[in-house]
Order: structure tokens, then C-alpha cells, then sequence
């Protein structure tokens, strides 16, 4: 049985039922998986401070391998410091429509939605000129641009499927223009995968239109956060999806994967066995993906999706279930 170091970042609100849920399944897989855990809460921030971070830090470089749960955003900004001491340069937002979720988007919608993690309009937090102007700066990179290219090109040979590279290259010449640049030269790298760049906002509207055609799309950092986001509302909630930041070497490689649920804390039903850990068994279903353990990611992947279909979900999407039924009902698909 092959055996994998994951560094476990706890934090708060409903983290401790999402890790009780990741471990019951971890339990199920054909793979050991050695939780390190870092109590990441809001409340051992404030006593530990820096040193907490450093900590963390170094167990993530040592591993390469983490899990995140929801942390509390208060003093500090948890997913930031993390972002900037890990230099992720990338993360990716898989959204899938999952049957059985009521929702107001009537078509089946299946995309990676690969975005740059720095630069962009994020880093600037701008200043104001005078009453009546305010500017900030837009940055955008070579180096984290082919990162998120490469990466973008991997997962679509992984999947079959196509890349669609979208910005504002018309407008955006510099910026824009830039990123469209790397991504063109990174696809001459992959001559059986099609790509195809689009204008964001038409994108926005193809996405809605005929959702079939997408499949990898890569962008600029406030592009894909945008989409994201948007995308997890048409297949009904934005908790249900799960993310994923990595860092690189020279030659774009990964040196540092972090995965965690995209929702937050959700204090108001914490210690309430109401949380709904789909978004976190995904997110494992990632990692696994990651590690190279293929068939154990799909087989975690396909569970919570085949027990909602049919029924078997949390109050929060239509369904009866607590938290810890419903992880029982996935480990229970797992060993069938």
C-alpha cells in the first residue's frame, strides 16, 4: 500500500467536521494517506502569530502535499499569507454540474477554470489622486502566465479535452496582450491539443449559451475569479466547489500543492452535524488526483456526485442527511 505525507491545515468554524469527513474517507482508499496537522484557527493565529505561519510554511515545502479547510479571515488573511510564503503561482477551480442539485441553469456545464494566481489588479490595493480620481496598477507576469498555461495544457491532455485562453487582449494590449502571448507559444508545445482564445466577456456569455465548447480555460487572476464564482452559481452553490494553488520550479514543475473546499466557515451551523463536506471530499479527490493516484480520485469524485442523483444528500441541497450520514454514505459507495 503506497503511503502519502499530507499536511492538514485545520482552521474554523465548521473545519473540524470537514476533517472528521476527510479522514472517515480516507480511511476507505486503497492508499495510506499520514495527516501532520497545523491548528491554523483564528485563535491560535492571534497567540502564535508569525511563527505559527512559518511553521506551516515549512511543513507544506517539506511535504508538498496539503489540505485546507475554512479559516476565519479577522487580524489576518490566512489564504493570502499562505499564497505569498508558498509563491503559488496558480490555482485551479474545477466546477461540474452535479444532477440532483436544483438550479436555475438548465444545461450540463464541465470546465477547469486555470487562473493566475498573482498579479493582475489583486496586488495594488490603488490610491486616490485628489477627491475625484482614484488609479491602481495592473500587473501581469511571463513566468506565472506560463505556469498557468503549462498546467492548463497538462490537464487538458489528462482530460482529452481543449484549451480557450480568455482576456481583454483587445483592450488589455499590454497586459492582456501578454498573457495571450505565453499561453500561444506554451500551445505550440502541445500540437494535438486544440486552443482557441476568447474575449472574456463573450466567453461569459458562451459559457451560458453553449457550455458544451469549454472545457480548460485559462486566465489572467481576476478573470478566473470572476468565472469561478459565476460558474459555481449556475450548477447551484458556490460551496459545493473545491480548489486547488501550486507552486513551481524553473521549469514548471509542481513543488507545493495546497486543496481546500471553496466555502467558508459557516459558524452559524458549526458543531450542528449540518455542514455539507462534498467541497472537501472533492478537494481530496484532487489531491489523490495529484499524487498520481488516478482510479482512487475518480472513484471519490463519482461518489458524492452518484449519491446526490440519487437522493442521498445534505439539508443545505434538498436532502435529509447530516454531515456525518452522509460521509458514511460516500464510504459506503467507496467499498462497493
Amino acid at each position: 500500500m503506497k503511503s502519502y505525507t499530507v499536511v492538514e491545515l485545520l482552521g474554523d468554524g465548521i473545519s473540524d467536521e470537514l476533517s472528521q469527513s476527510v479522514h472517515a474517507i480516507a480511511a476507505e482508499l486503497p492508499c495510506r494517506l499520514v495527516f501532520v496537522p497545523v491548528d491554523l484557527s483564528d485563535d491560535n493565529r492571534r497567540r502564535r502569530g508569525r511563527a505559527l505561519y512559518a511553521e506551516a510554511v515549512g511543513l507544506m515545502k517539506e511535504h508538498t502535499v496539503s489540505i485546507k479547510y475554512p479559516t476565519a479571515t479577522t487580524a489576518d488573511s490566512p489564504n493570502k499569507i499562505l499564497r505569498d510564503e508558498c509563491d503559488f503561482a496558480v490555482i485551479h477551480r474545477p466546477v461540474a454540474t452535479i444532477p440532483g442539485i436544483e438550479n436555475n441553469f438548465k444545461k450540463t456545464i464541465d470546465i477547469d477554470v486555470v487562473r493566475i494566481a498573482t498579479g493582475g489588479t489583486y496586488e495594488d490595493p490603488g490610491k486616490r489622486l485628489g477627491d475625484d480620481i482614484a488609479v491602481s496598477l495592473r500587473v501581469i507576469e511571463r513566468k506565472p502566465s506560463f505556469y498557468a498555461a503549462r498546467f492548463a495544457f497538462e490537464l487538458a491532455k489528462q482530460r482529452g479535452t481543449h484549451v480557450v485562453s480568455a482576456s481583454k487582449y483587445t483592450i488589455q494590449q499590454a497586459t492582456d496582450g501578454l498573457f495571450e502571448e505565453v499561453v500561444a507559444d506554451v500551445a505550440k508545445g502541445y500540437p494535438q491539443i486544440t486552443h482557441r482564445k476568447e474575449l472574456f466577456d463573450a466567453l461569459l456569455a458562451g459559457i451560458i449559451m453553449k457550455p458544451e465548447k469549454y472545457a480548460v480555460i485559462v486566465t489572467p487572476n481576476e478573470y478566473g475569479d470572476f468565472l469561478s464564482d459565476s460558474a459555481c452559481g449556475l450548477i447551484g452553490s458556490i460551496g459545493l466547489g473545491d480548489s486547488s494553488s501550486y507552486a513551481f520550479d524553473e521549469a514548471g514543475n509542481v513543488t507545493c500543492a495546497m486543496f481546500d473546499p471553496a466555502g467558508g466557515t459557516a459558524p452559524d451551523i458549526a458543531g450542528k452535524d449540518l455542514c455539507n463536506p462534498t467541497a472537501a471530499l472533492l478537494s481530496l479527490a484532487n489531491l489523490l488526483r495529484h499524487v498520481g493516484e488516478l482510479q482512487s480520485s475518480a472513484n471519490l469524485t463519482n461518489a458524492p456526485y452518484s449519491a446526490i442523483k440519487e437522493g442521498r444528500k445534505t439539508r443545505d441541497i434538498g436532502g435529509t442527511l447530516g454531515t456525518k450520514e452522509f460521509t458514511a454514505e460516500i464510504a459506503r459507495r467507496l467499498r462497493a
